[in-house]
């Protein structure tokens, strides 16, 4: 029984979304019944004030509309639609044919006009089957390209370590599924990418994603953003506008920083993904909205139900499938691939010869603990194709926070076996500090963080090894 209603569900998504308009209702009628004989779904509306509210709360394929109508013409009902919905297909049919409406409506984007004539309903029949057909090898297409993805790495997340791959394998399993997730992890690992591998591996492929940073507006301007507003609703709300549940309708919101929502906010969008409705600001009436939601934040949510700054409701309502991505520390391996990657992005946009990244400076970006994660180390390596002058990434040319050595005492060392000396001298303790800790540094990557076995490449005791760890704060 689930298996047929899951079935059902998918051949509902796939089947061509009709709009229907005309202040005939004999007419409505014939025609959404001729269409859904045909396989399609259909939705009628008897004049212009009823066809935009259908397209303020829904996305349809196809837009079929007589031109005059008592309350506004199609024209006008075009044009509204090329604005909330450029991608669907407008077809104007009118009873009273002239040259000049032919012309205005092909000019303001009509993709097929049509005479009420005695074949009409063929005409729209044959336009729709037409329609129907491209649409069915977009979804083709779109799923070729899932399925590249799939085979090629998920787009452009970089990893081979254990834990990415467990990742790769959650998104495969879960990219089907309609459920909410929340992705959790510190800032800078790529939680964005995982939420997009999701959307692009999903049947709603094709449909919106829209992304929000909830951390980044004050509770009214979310309310707004989110939910949309009617015309006067506030100061400045001079037409009506959709917010980001309607604008995603049939595809994925993806909500960042969700953690820093606040509590009233909490409260409203809990009771939107309980009941799958809409309240624009300043409207009375509600609108379904079918969206899965991905959630991401950087902030330990229990730790913030258990502070009451969380709400523990909208925490089970979010997490319905957690994935947390790890911190690059936390998967060194993928450093080197990563690298290189980036490397040969900015070496090709800024036009250098550069052909790779020298042992030293390999293991220098292996040892750093990388706070800022995957969007640091792209940073770091961007910054090092600018600054290098050679065939190779040097350590010199990496920031003091990586390799440990200030710009003065860098500018003290040669790549030669001669020790060089400038004209205003060196500082001999940090001279050697820096180096201390490079080695250290060094040692540690190779022995996988083990300090027994760094000891050893070292040649010196634990006990000396955990003092030196502790003086550079390794």
């Amino acid at each position: 029984m689930q298996a047929t209603k899951v079935a059902a569900r998918e051949t509902k998504r796939e089947a061509t979304h009709i709009l229907v308009v005309d202040d005939e209702k004999s007419l409505c009628e014939l025609l959404e019944i001729t269409f859904r004989k045909d396989g399609h779904r259909v939705e009628v509306a008897n004049g212009v004030e009823a066809a935009r509210r259908k397209l303020e709360g829904s996305l349809f394929d196809i837009v079929i509309s007589d031109i005059r109508m008592p309350g506004g013409t199609g024209l006008e009902l075009l044009r509204f639609a090329k604005e909330i919905a450029p991608d669907s297909f407008f077809l104007l049919m009118t009873a009273l044919p002239d040259l000049d409406t032919a012309v205005d409506a092909l000019n303001s984007g009509a993709d097929r006009f049509v005479i009420k004539d005695h074949n009409y309903v063929e005409q729209l029949r044959r336009a729709v089957g037409e329609v129907s057909e491209s649409l069915k090898w977009k979804k083709e297409a779109g799923y070729l390209r899932r399925e590249l993805r799939r085979l090629t790495g998920l787009d452009n997340i970089i990893g081979q370590s254990p834990k990415m791959k467990a990742i790769f394998d959650m998104i495969q399993t879960v990219a089907p599924q309609n459920s909410r997730v929340l992705i959790t992890g510190e800032s800078g690992t790529g939680k964005e990418l995982v939420a997009r591998a999701i959307h692009e591996n999903s049947a709603r492929a094709q449909t919106p994603f829209i992304t929000i940073n909830c951390g980044a507006f004050p509770e009214t301007l979310l309310e707004s953003e989110l939910f949309g507003y009617m015309k006067g609703a506030f100061t400045g709300a001079n037409e009506n506008r959709r917010g980001l549940f309607q604008a995603a309708h049939g595809g994925t919101l993806f909500m960042d920083e969700i953690g820093n929502m606040n509590l009233a906010m909490q409260v409203k969008l809990y009771r939107v993904l309980q009941e799958g409705k809409v309240r624009p600001l300043g409207s009375n009436e509600e609108l379904d909205v079918d969206v899965r939601v991905i959630a991401a934040t950087n902030r330990d949510l229990e730790k913030a139900i258990a502070a009451g700054e969380f709400r523990e409701d909208l925490f089970y309502r979010l997490s319905v499938i957690p994935i947390h991505v790890p911190s690059l520390r936390e998967r060194r391996e993928d450093i080197p691939l990563l690298a290189r990657h980036f490397l040969e992005q900015f070496r090709k946009s800024m036009e250098k010869p550069i052909q790779g990244i020298s042992p030293e400076a390999m293991s220098l970006l292996e040892s750093y603990d990388w706070p800022g994660n995957v969007r640091e180390l792209e940073n770091t390596i961007e910054r090092a194709v600018a600054l290098e002058s050679g065939l190779e990434i040097s350590a010199r040319v990496l920031p003091e926070r990586v390799n440990g050595i200030s710009p003065l005492v860098r500018a003290s060392l040669s790549q030669s076996a001669e020790v060089q000396i400038p004209e205003e001298g060196i500082d001999f303790e940090q001279v050697v500090a820096g180096t201390e800790r490079r080695y250290l540094q060094a040692a540690l990557a190779k022995a996988d963080g083990v300090r027994t076995e760094a000891a050893q490449l070292l040649k010196i005791s634990y006990r000396s090894l955990r003092h030196y760890a502790k003086k550079h704060n390794l």
